[in-house]
Parts: structure tokens; sequence; C-alpha cells
């Protein structure tokens, strides 16, 4: 027998370093051919790591939330033969077989659950063990109130899937609402360690709040005749085009609107002090997902029709909520896009998605009575809550690029003009 060592490989991008996030083994166990062995973040992108060999895990190199550099020794695993703990080489299969994620689920996960769940006791771990889970897991966890140390995994080395959190639901007693005091003073504490994406979004966050110069500018529309306009086009085309939403047309208002302010589509690189202004309009749409907030890109927004820019937002959106988005379709933006729909308020200030230097955000949309010449009408009304680095943009500027959206959302036509 001998040792297959698994290197950090070099993921590309000049990245010298990565987060390890999750383990998906654990010493012992048995693994074969592309099993996916851990999870490591980078700056924009979770990255599985598969095994290139069969064998048993002897030593990890880490443990979760630990920055590894790049070269340094991730796994070791015995298998038949000699091994190469000699050479040991960066990673004996490329690095490019491994699928670029978001927090991807592994694979066992989507396989059919079982027709009958056998109940389970609660397992005894260590209150600082740390169960093996996806983070789409350990959401459903965090939702349903469920601690994972307490719950039995079927999944290799015991890992924790959906089907074993409903069989832990259904075997658990229901509690009394009725006999609970809710008045009664708690004393519980839970420590969150913040890797992974929480942590890369917090560090971008910061990031942004102190390199930039943080302005926000607000500005009401009238979006009464562009609803409108959407719910006509849906009703003719939507069977055979798809469905409308809001935002294909305010993608399409940028577009218009900085070919007149090619400053604000626009990167800024404050180390080499230089100002990139672009002319492809790559919008960046800021989408939730189970492991955080991602940007997937909607690249050349300027050449897509209403249609086009609707079905690539639509299909970013779902490859980012499912774990499939790569990392050049997460990089790349000059202009971000964000909107938290029905429940996004009335104002917001959105952050900087650095080197970018504008953030247009999109409030909801509510009927309120306006005065029109003299009278009182109700309208949809919906605020624009946008943000600029006024490192690079003033503040005179910001204000004529969102009139200029403004007068584009409630004259819906002049959006196709040319």
């Amino acid at each position: 027998m001998g040792t297959h060592v698994i290197k950090m490989p070099d993921i590309g991008e000049g990245i010298a370093e990565v987060e390890l996030s999750v383990w998906h083994v654990k010493v012992g166990d048995m693994v074969v051919e592309d099993q996916v062995l851990a999870d490591v973040m980078t700056d924009k992108a979770m990255v599985d790591i598969p095994s290139p060999v069969h064998g048993k895990v002897i030593a990890l190199g880490g443990e979760p939330g630990e920055v590894m550099a790049v070269g340094s020794i991730l796994i070791s695993i015995e298998v038949e033969g000699a091994g190469n703990a000699k050479e040991a080489p960066a990673v004996s299969e490329p690095v490019q077989a491994a699928a670029v994620v978001e927090a991807k689920p592994a694979p066992v996960e989507s396989k059919p659950a079982p027709a009958v769940i056998k109940a389970q006791a609660p397992v005894a771990r260590e209150a600082d063990e740390r169960p093996l889970a996806s983070p789409a897991v350990r959401k459903h966890a965090l939702d349903a109130g469920i601690q994972l140390r307490l719950v039995q995994g079927s999944g290799p080395a015991g890992r924790i899937l959906h089907e074993d959190l409903e069989a832990y639901l259904q075997q658990r007693p229901a509690h009394n609402h009725s006999a609970a005091n809710p008045y009664a003073e708690r004393t519980s504490e839970e420590q969150i360690p913040v890797i992974g994406m929480r942590r890369k979004i917090a560090q971008r966050m910061q990031d942004a709040t102190r390199r930039a110069a943080h302005f926000s500018y607000v500005e009401e529309i009238d979006v009464t005749a562009l609803d409108e306009l959407r719910v006509h086009l849906n009703e003719k085309h939507g069977a055979t085009r798809g469905k409308l939403t809001l935002l294909p047309f305010i993608v399409r208002a940028m577009v218009v609107a900085l070919r007149d302010f090619p400053q604000i589509n626009a990167r800024y690189d404050d180390e080499a002090q230089v100002i990139t202004r672009l002319g492809a309009v790559h919008v960046g749409v800021a989408t939730q997902s189970d492991v955080g907030l991602m940007v997937p890109v909607v690249r050349h927004a300027e050449a897509r029709s209403l249609w086009g820019n609707a079905e690539e937002i639509a299909r970013l959106a779902t490859a980012a909520r499912t774990g499939k988005a790569s990392r050049d379709e997460l990089s790349g933006s000059t202009i971000t896009l964000t909107s938290l729909g029905a429940l996004g308020g009335i104002v917001s200030t959105p952050v900087l998605n650095l080197p970018e230097v504008a953030i247009v955000g999109v409030n909801r949309i509510v009927e309120r009575p306006m005065v029109i010449k003299g009278q009182i009408v109700v309208r949809k009304m919906m605020n624009l809550s946008s943000s600029f680095d006024h490192r690079v943009v003033d503040g005179m500027d910001a204000a004529q690029f969102i009139q200029a959206i403004r007068g584009l959302l409630e004259q819906p036509a002049s959006l196709f003009l040319e």
C-alpha cells in the first residue's frame, strides 16, 4: 500500500490561497475516483475538489474556515501501489475536472428519497463537533430549528441529507405551544463561525464601504404606463416569448441612459489610480441564494432585446440559486442592479460592487394618490435608491443619470426609439 497526497490545486486567476469551506469526507472513509472530497472558496466562487484515486482517507490537511496556500497538503489517501507521496504533485488530475459552483450540494443528495424513512435515535456528538452537511441542508436545519449535531446522517461518511432532517422532524415530539410560557426568559446562545461564502460577502462589503466614498441618490418614478405596457406585452407575447418582469425594462433604461453617462459605466482601480470606462454594458444582477448574495452578470446587455435580457436574467438567477453559476458568470460586471422585489421597502442604500462605481437599487411598487394637472389620481409609484462612488462620479452626474432613467421609464416608448 502507498500514500497519495493531494495538494491544494492552483485554481487560476493568480490566486495564492483559498479558504477550506467544508469537508465531505473524514479520516477512515473509503473514497472513489471523482468523489467530491472538499469545497474550497475563492474570492468569487466555491470550487469542488474531487478525488483522482480510489482509497482510504488517512489524513486531512485543514479545518473548515482555514485559509490554505496553493500547494499545501489538502488530504492524504491510502491507495494500492506506491502512491505519490515522494513526488507529491499539486494534483494528479487537472483542476478543471472540478465543477465550479456556488456551494453545490453533494451529488448523493440528488438521489430519490427512500419510500420509507426509518426513525433514528438522536446522535450524541460533542457540542463543538461540526457534522457533515451541505449549505442547503444547514439552511434547512436552521429554518426548522434543528441542531445538526443531534441528527443521524445517512449519506457517505455520515453526511446529513435533507431526508435525514425530515426523519428527525417526524420523530421529534411536537411542542405544546399552549403549555409553553411565551414570556419565559431565554438564556441560550449560539456561536456561528463566519466562513465560506458568508465570510467572502462580509469581506467584500467591508472592503467596499472602507475604500469607496459612497453616496446615495433616491428618486421616485411613476411606473403606471410602464406596468401597463408590461402587462400588455405579456398578454400578447408571453406564451411564445416568455413573461416579462420589471427588471429587463430597467436594464434597458440603464443601457440607454449610459450612452450619455459613460463615466458611470466604469471600473476604478484605486491602487493604480486608473478609471476604465467601458462601452460594453455588463449588468450584474444581485441574486439571493441559500449560501448568500451572488451577482451573476448579464453580458452585453446593450446588444440584447427586451426578451433577450429577460431570458438571461432568469437563466442566471436560476443558476445562482441552484449552485450552478460558473466563475465566469459571476465576474466582469460594469454596473449592478439590485432589487428585493416585494420586500424592496421605500428606500435602501445599496453597497457598491467594487471596482464598479454605481449600483441601481429598485424598491417596491406602491399605489399612491398623486396630483396630476390639478387632479388627485392613483398612480403606481416606485423609488430608485442608487449609490455611487464619489471619488469618480460627481453628484450632478449621478442625479442626471437617474433622472434620465426616470424619463425613459415614465415614457416607456422612448426605451425603443433610436
